[in-house]
C-alpha cells in the first residue's frame, strides 16, 4: 500500500539573465528563487495496482517518484509504503521497489551486462537459487538471451531499455515505479514490453506506477491515472471515466470528391486536402446522423469512418482545462 498525504517539495535555484556582466555579478550576488515542486499532494495506490501518473514537463512526476523511492525528502506531509518511511528506512524500503529512469542507467557502461546483473544480486543479497530462476524468466520474456554477453555501451537504447527493466526486477520488488520505460524501443520491443509489465502484474501482484508521455503505453497498461500540474494533483479516476468525460466530440475522416465544404457552426474542419477532411463534431449540439447529412448533401462522399478522441486528444484537452 502506498499512501502520500499533504506533500511538500520545493526547491532553491539560481536564476541570471545572459551576458558576460551578469555571470561576473553572479560570482559575487548570486540571486536565487524559490521553485513550488510538490503542493499538497495526497494519493493512495492499493497493492497490485497499475496507475498512470502523467503530467507535463516540470509537473512534478519525477519528484513525487524520488520521493516514492526514498532519494529525496520532502519539506512537509507523509508517506508511507507497505508501512515504512521511504527516506527514514531506506535500506529496507529499496529491496522491495524496482525503480526504472529511462534517461538513467543502473548498468555498468564497459562491462558485459550479465556482469552488472551479478552484482546487482550481491548489493540486493538475492539467494542464488531464486536469482538463476528469476533471470531465466526474464532472459526469455524480454529476449536478452544473447544481449546481456554485451557490454551495456555497445547495446542500441531499445537493447539498453530492456536490460534495464531486467536488472530493476532481479530481486522481485513488490513495487516498480517505471519512467519512460518504452523510450527508444521499436513497435515489436513496446509490445513485448507492455505485455511483459501485465505479465509480472497478474503473476506477481506487482504495483506498477507508470510515469509516461507515451499515451499508448497509459492506456495499454494501466486503468487508473493521476494528473499533476504545477505540483497538484489535478484528476484521479479510472481511464474509462477520462473517455466518457470527454466522449462528446467524435471525429469523422470523409473521403469525398465533387463540391466544396461549407463551414459549419457545429462542425469544425480540422484538415481538408486533396480531397481528404477530418471534422470534429459536438454531439452534444450535432448528432452524428445530422452531421452526415449534411455533409452527404454538400460533396459526394466515398468513404466516412468515425471515431472517438484519441488518447492523447483527451489528456491535451485536460492540459488545457486545467491551463498547464
Amino acid at each position: 500500500m502506498i499512501e502520500l498525504r499533504h506533500i511538500q517539495k520545493t526547491f532553491r535555484v539560481s536564476r541570471r539573465s545572459a551576458g558576460l556582466s551578469q555571470a561576473v555579478k553572479s560570482l559575487f550576488r548570486r540571486e536565487y528563487e524559490t521553485v513550488n515542486a510538490l503542493q499538497d499532494v495526497s494519493f493512495t495506490i492499493r497493492d497490485g495496482e497499475m496507475v498512470g501518473y502523467i503530467g507535463p514537463n516540470g509537473a512534478g512526476k519525477s519528484s513525487t517518484i524520488k520521493i516514492m523511492s526514498g532519494v529525496l525528502t520532502p519539506d512537509g506531509g507523509e508517506c508511507t509504503i507497505n508501512g515504512r518511511v521511504p527516506w527514514k528506512e531506506r535500506t529496507a524500503h529499496v529491496r522491495e521497489i524496482g525503480v526504472v529512469f529511462g534517461q538513467r542507467s543502473q548498468l555498468w557502461w564497459d562491462v558485459p551486462v550479465i556482469d552488472s546483473f551479478e552484482l546487482i544480486r550481491d548489493i540486493y543479497r538475492v539467494d542464488s537459487q531464486a536469482y538463476h530462476k528469476t533471470l531465466s524468466r526474464l532472459t526469455e520474456l524480454l529476449q536478452i538471451g544473447e544481449i546481456v554477453k554485451t557490454p551495456a555501451r555497445q547495446l542500441s537504447l531499445g537493447q539498453r531499455m530492456r536490460c534495464e527493466i531486467a536488472a530493476s526486477l532481479l530481486h522481485n520488488p513488490k513495487i516498480l515505479f517505471l519512467d519512460e520505460p518504452t523510450i527508444g524501443l521499436d513497435a515489436v520491443s513496446k509490445l513485448a514490453v507492455r505485455d511483459f509489465i501485465r505479465a509480472i502484474n497478474r503473476e506477481n501482484g506487482t504495483t506498477v506506477i507508470l510515469t509516461t508521455h507515451d499515451m499508448q503505453d497509459i492506456e495499454a497498461l494501466t486503468e487508473r491515472i493521476l494528473l499533476i500540474g504545477k505540483g497538484r494533483i489535478l484528476l484521479d479516476g479510472s481511464l474509462s471515466d477520462l473517455k466518457a468525460r470527454n466522449s462528446s466530440h467524435k471525429t469523422l475522416t470523409v473521403a469525398y470528391e465533387g463540391g466544396v465544404l461549407p463551414s459549419w457552426e457545429e462542425i469544425t474542419v480540422k484538415e481538408n486536402k486533396e480531397g481528404r477532411a477530418v471534422l470534429s463534431v459536438d454531439t452534444r449540439t450535432l448528432s452524428i446522423s445530422e452531421a452526415i447529412s449534411r455533409i452527404s448533401a454538400a460533396v459526394g462522399v466515398k468513404d466516412i469512418s468515425v471515431t472517438g478522441e484519441s488518447i492523447d486528444e483527451l489528456v491535451v484537452s485536460l492540459y488545457q482545462e486545467f491551463a498547464i
